[in-house]
């Protein structure tokens, strides 16, 4: 038998903490994870947004906040930016630095961001994993009671296959996989390959989302799209995904399962 594992702990105040993960990058994880944390507070949710990809921490960029977080006794006060409480290693290492750090140290900023981040009472806490299937998704999903997570992909054959690897990873976590996302859908990237890997997994199908300028524009320029309201063409998909997901979370329930085990 191995070491033994971790048990994993829920977040004080937090009823649900989803995370976003993805087989590789440039599939638009970011970009889903921002705009279904800020459709989810604009439906009335109180919702949190812990930016876990300490390599490439893009969720400042996208929120247009450069706040560094102050302390608050011996907690770590979250940023507060467009109705959201947000965490990212881009407010304490901005800049174009490069981050280069072991397992260990990662294994300890994540625990920070999640045990001493004073997150409050939130509906929703939403984690922007790193994408594969790294030590930071590990340390995390080990340690964290998860309510599921979710699977961003591009219709493309090489993003499909990654994606199958982080649903497997979540999977073999023992956390309830809530369903698949296919990014960047339609037009040269084609389209139905997200739907179609999540049906031969078995897992949910959340939803197809277009490449629109806007989407990408609001993102570099610091206003997501969904800042526009549900009645505005490109946003609307995203409350459409967020309502999918808010669906999928209630059909889930509790969180359950405990650690499990993961070879060396």
């Amino acid at each position: 038998m191995g070491p033994q594992q971790p048990q994993k702990q829920s977040i004080p105040g937090v009823t649900h903490v989803i995370a976003v993960g993805s087989g590789k990058g440039g599939v638009g994880k970011t970009t889903v994870s921002v705009n279904v944390a800020l459709a989810l507070s604009q439906m009335g949710r109180e919702v949190g947004l812990l930016d876990a990809d300490v390599y490439g921490p893009n969720v400042p960029l996208m929120l247009g906040t450069r706040e560094q977080p102050k302390g608050g006794g011996e907690s770590i006060l979250p940023i507060e930016a467009k109705g959201l409480k947000v965490m990212s290693m881009g407010f304490i290492s901005p800049g174009d630095k490069p981050l280069i750090w072991r397992g260990p140290m990662l294994h300890g900023v994540i625990q920070q961001f999640i045990r001493q981040v004073a997150w409050g009472d939130l509906d929703y806490l939403i984690i922007d994993l790193p994408p594969g299937t790294g030590d930071v998704q590990l340390s995390l999903l080990q340690t964290t009671t998860l309510t599921g997570g979710v699977v961003v992909t591009t219709p493309s054959a090489v993003s499909l296959e990654d994606a199958r690897k982080a649903v497997l990873m979540f999977q073999q976590l023992r956390v309830d996989v809530l369903g698949m996302v296919e990014n960047m859908s339609g037009g040269a990237f084609g389209s139905g390959g997200g739907r179609k890997t999540a049906e031969s997994m078995g897992v949910p199908f959340l939803g197809a989302l277009g490449l629109h300028p806007a989407v990408c524009t609001g993102g570099d320029q610091g206003s997501p799209v969904t800042l526009m309201g549900e009645d505005h063409p490109d946003a609307t998909p995203f409350f459409e995904l967020a309502r999918a997901v808010e669906a999928r979370v209630q059909a889930a329930g509790a969180p359950k399962g405990p650690s499990f085990a993961v070879s060396d």
